[in-house]
């Protein structure tokens, strides 16, 4: 079993997505994305294969519950800076939802 102390070890928090783009280089479908993660940690990258059931201008200005503290990977052209969290479904991945909008860059417990 994880122990807390290490599950507490990872770091959660909220971005805006600002900017959204077909990852053309990827293997698999995936958008370039630059998410708002506040002051404190500025603006990241990401590549995420969420394809299947968003349109890259649906996600733009969308929040989303991102891991700041992975080692950064590199797919295709993009350094992913951040991994979003979502669940994959037979459909696709459905991202995580906030039931209100927040601060770029809250922490999630």
């Amino acid at each position: 079993m994880l122990e807390l102390e290490e599950f507490e070890k990872v770091d959660m928090r909220v971005g805006t997505i600002t900017d959204a783009s077909l990852n053309k280089r990827a293997r698999k479908p995936a958008y370039k994305l630059k998410i708002d993660m506040g002051e404190t940690l500025g603006i990241k990258n990401s590549s995420a294969q969420i394809t299947e059931l968003y349109s890259a201008e649906e996600l733009i200005g969308r929040q989303v519950v991102v891991v700041t503290n992975f080692a950064p990977i590199r797919i295709a052209d993009v350094k992913s800076e951040v991994r979003i969290l979502g669940a994959d479904t037979k459909e696709g991945v459905v991202l995580l939802s906030l039931e209100r909008p927040l601060e770029n860059g809250a922490k999630i417990y």
